[in-house]
């Protein structure tokens, strides 16, 4: 009943929004004498603020067109390179037309980023994405909103989203031989269930592993977002933060934790800094300064674009990763695509190098939780084995932003750089092709099959 009751605030709401906005226009319109009035800036602004504070907020784009890669502009074209029925494995193919670059781009290692599927859109990760484009071959996960997904495509379980990422990692080593896996915050810990399971099957397994903010062992140093998850019951979370979609949405019925109960939390964590940037806001508006005007408008269109999330997936997370602390304590099964039962064993991974980062002021993931992989990979050898603190940086300073950029950045790159080794088979059959491909990659059918598999398993929820 709360959704309907969010989706009818929301209609209501719309129309003023828009009104609004068109009275700003009109306000800020220089060949109006309404703009001339003394109160003009005023009003402007606050009618700017009033829709923003009501507007719909939609998924964002990536929106990177071109970077550059020694001194070269790349342009730069998104495609979904599998289709899943929760979540797009997207890429960034890069093009040039210049003979040094293009044998640049052939030979740097290809890296799998998979982003949080934790209430904000993978776009959150745009600058994660825009600083590996110029070293690497990038794809991302990008989870679809779960109210989008109608109800004949089936639940989707923790288990499933392990699943995905075991298909896409094979789905890059079909393609060139090897991949690296980047996992930022939520998806630290079912990449390492997911890496985990291909080792104990003897798969081949990513040549490295990049564990960023994420809850590996939630025990230590327990933040806000911990303390939330052990002082409520599983029961709890059930019973209050998980209602049904509305019929107006393709997803109408599914069970979902929904974005705009999300968004609230965020917020409430918090609500004064919040507060404070709308009014700072404001003060922009009224005084022209366009730029901290614009720079809060991009801030804002990421953070309050938020997509609702199945309720299976999100109550087996809270208890798994949260309440039991099934990983660490060695008791967690998964079921694969065959519907069989596994057991997730971090000490099976050998050939996978670690990289684990962490922020000083890190409110979402506190300090050791992340490092904790290190305690459970018993088996990968010491020199294969890194770890980062990030002084001054908080969650989002780890991966956006300039301490990202400056610091965490360099040494992503230089610990992916030290295991890659391009196949010479490989290479050479795409320098085959010449310059005028004008292209990443040349690919052929084979490359770009994937095998099927089951998108997902209709079974009830466990834990």
């Amino acid at each position: 009943m709360l959704y309907q009751l969010y989706e009818t605030q929301r209609a209501l709401v719309e129309p003023f929004a828009d009104f609004a906005r068109a009275t700003a226009k009109l306000y800020s319109n220089p060949m109006l004498p309404l703009s001339k009035l003394p109160y003009s800036q005023r009003m402007v602004a606050g009618f700017n603020l009033f829709y923003r504070l009501g507007k719909d907020y939609e998924k964002p784009e990536f929106d990177i067109r071109s970077v550059k890669v020694n001194g070269v502009d790349v342009t730069i074209r998104e495609r979904v390179e599998v289709d899943k029925p929760f979540c797009e494995l997207r890429r960034f193919k890069r093009f040039s037309d210049d003979p040094a670059t293009l044998d640049t781009l052939l030979d740097q290692p290809a890296v799998l980023i998979v982003a949080p599927l934790s209430g904000h859109y993978a776009t959150l990760l745009r600058d994660t994405v825009n600083s590996m484009l110029g070293d690497h071959k990038v794809f991302i996960t990008d989870w679809k909103n779960a109210r989008l997904v109608p109800l004949s495509e089936g639940e989707f379980h923790l288990d499933d989203y392990i699943n995905y990422v075991q298909e896409f990692i094979r789905h890059l080593q079909a393609k060139y031989g090897h991949c690296h896996v980047v996992s930022v915050c939520q998806p630290t810990v079912p990449v390492l269930a997911a890496v985990s399971l291909m080792a104990s099957r003897g798969e081949a397994t990513p040549l490295t592993m990049t564990m960023m903010g994420g809850p590996i062992d939630a025990r230590r140093s327990p933040t806000s977002v911990n303390n939330l998850a052990t002082q409520r019951s599983f029961e709890w979370f059930e019973n209050n933060v998980i209602y049904r979609v509305p019929d107006n949405y393709p997803g109408a019925g599914r069970r979902v934790y929904p974005g705009f109960l999300q968004y609230a939390g965020f917020v409430a964590m918090n609500p004064d800094r919040h507060a404070t940037s709308h009014y700072d806001y404001f003060k922009d508006l009224i005084k022209g300064d366009g730029a901290s005007a614009e720079h809060h408008r991009k801030f804002y269109d990421e953070y309050n674009a938020v997509l609702d999330m199945d309720a299976d997936y999100y109550l087996e997370t809270i208890a798994t990763v949260f309440q039991d602390f099934k990983l660490v304590n060695g008791t967690w099964d998964v079921i694969n695509t065959a519907g069989e039962t596994e057991r997730v064993r971090p000490q099976d991974i050998r050939r996978s190098a670690l990289l684990t980062v962490e922020g000083e002021l890190d409110d979402i993931s506190g300090s050791g939780q992340t490092r904790a992989a290190h305690d459970l990979c018993t088996q990968i050898p010491e020199q294969m084995r890194q770890h980062l603190d990030v002084p001054g940086a908080g969650h989002y300073g780890i991966f956006s932003g300039r301490r990202w950029r400056e610091f965490v950045y360099p040494r992503l790159r230089e610990f992916i750089l030290q295991r890659h080794s391009s196949s010479p088979s490989e290479s050479a059959s795409r320098r085959a092709a010449g310059p005028a491909a004008a292209a990443e990659v040349q690919e052929s059918p084979a490359a770009l099959s994937v095998t099927a598999a089951p998108a997902h398993s209709k079974r009830r929820t466990r834990r």
